[in-house]
């Protein structure tokens, strides 16, 4: 349920419906907006109903939320959502004016490896440092990841160059680990329908990048979001990153068209993960662009200094340069839709 307030509502009133909304068992979230006040009421919809809402003095008007995604759902906040990193050169925010870069190897390899990625994206302007410690593959075979030594070289890297750290969370019993090392939980497509873990990271503070499942509808997408949000965690950001389709000359179909039905429909920050959506380094760069176009809030974007010898996701990441001159161009698509990188 949303409650909008009058706008000379007075902190006594917010105060008073909030505390009596708590004491019917319910949850509030305020939200501030430039021109009203939103509260958000959370919990049973026939309780909801059954409360006085519109009687609390400073209230305007109280609305249903009809969407099955209540929380994420854009109606319960009627502005976007922005997600705020401390770091040494000032706060990076996923959703504001500025379009963000997230950059770096699709697995931490090695110290020389991760630490030389990270100054080098960081030169050319990324704003935050994407690296995986525990990799879930498909084949058992393949390289799963340094694991610990993985997160201890991430926050190193860190420690050396300022940059805030991304890593992928695929067991419950490795939060405790990741939230020490990391600055943010990212849940990777194949687990974006592990409720469990949804909720654990829900009940975690950290910010959360959540990818679209390989099959996911863009509904399917926000009640896994949702899941996350009921537990209290509302620093969210949604990633597209590619969907299954019948096409066999790309990895995956980047869906282009989720940016901006996502930003129709929910207030949380949207990016696109285009290396993983098409899976060819030759087409990494024009998708990130189109991205930017469509009004992603961020792209994400694998990089190496030596794709041909990467323990994995070689064939879809720039090399150094070739992410430095995309840096370039995105710097134009987004002045050129009144955003800047």
């Amino acid at each position: 349920m949303i409650v909008v307030l009058k706008p000379d509502a007075t902190e006594a009133d917010i105060a008073h419906i909030q505390q009596q909304v708590v004491h019917w068992g319910l949850q509030t979230h305020l939200s501030r907006g430039a021109q009203r006040t939103i509260l958000g009421i959370i919990g049973p919809e026939d309780l909801l109903r059954e409360k006085p809402l519109a009687a609390f003095p400073g209230v305007e008007s109280v609305m249903p939320i009809l969407k099955p995604y209540r929380l994420a759902s854009f109606e319960f906040r009627q502005a976007g959502s922005v997600v705020t990193f401390a770091a040494p050169g000032g706060a990076v925010e996923i959703g504001g004016k500025r379009v963000t870069v997230i950059a770096g190897p699709c697995s931490v390899e090695t110290r020389e490896q991760i630490l030389g990625i990270a100054r080098s994206v960081k030169n050319s302007g990324a704003s935050l440092l994407r690296g995986g410690a525990f990799k879930p593959r498909t084949s058992p075979y393949s390289f799963q990841g340094l694991g610990l030594e993985g997160l201890d070289l991430l926050a190193e890297t860190r420690r050396e160059t300022g940059l805030p750290v991304v890593t992928e969370l695929i067991d419950t019993r490795d939060l405790a680990h990741i939230e020490k090392y990391a600055d943010m939980i990212q849940i990777g497509a194949r687990n974006m329908q592990n409720y469990s873990l949804l909720k654990e990271v829900g009940k975690s503070r950290k910010p959360v990048l959540l990818k679209r499942g390989m099959s996911a509808t863009i509904k399917d997408f926000l009640m896994s979001a949702e899941y996350i949000l009921s537990e209290g965690n509302f620093n969210v950001v949604l990633c597209e990153r590619g969907i299954r389709t019948f096409e066999t000359m790309t990895r995956n179909t980047l869906d282009l068209n989720a940016v901006p039905v996502l930003k129709r429909e929910t207030h949380l920050p949207v990016i696109v993960d285009p290396s993983h959506g098409i899976g060819l380094r030759d087409f990494v760069s024009p998708m990130a662009l189109a991205a930017v176009a469509a009004g992603a809030d961020g792209v994400m974007i694998e990089v190496h200094n030596a794709p041909e010898s990467a323990l994995s996701d070689g064939e879809q990441s720039l090399r150094l340069q070739e992410f430095e001159a995309l840096m370039s161009r995105l710097r134009g698509v987004a002045e050129a839709i009144g955003r800047s990188v």
